[in-house]
């Protein structure tokens, strides 16, 4: 498992940026926005809009991801 960030550039209110996360945190993002039928662009941006001024994007987005996947795990009874 390669656990070293990968940066890949988005835009986010028509300017470009870069973004560095584990490529294990992409393939999840990925397929988070595939499954809501948004661009990954859109999704950064609704990430971006959310986040607090305390918490960068990267975190913001990795945290998302953790939210989404835990979302999904069986509700305890």
């Amino acid at each position: 498992m390669n656990a070293r960030p990968v940066k890949h550039s988005v835009t986010l209110r028509g300017h470009r940026t870069s973004i560095s996360l584990e490529e294990s945190f992409w393939r999840e993002f990925r397929a988070i926005a595939r499954a809501r039928g948004l661009p990954i662009n859109a999704l950064v941006a609704e990430i971006d809009e959310a986040r607090g001024i305390d918490s960068g994007l990267a975190s913001a987005i990795r945290v998302f991801v953790l939210e989404t996947l835990r979302d999904r795990l069986p509700k305890p009874d």
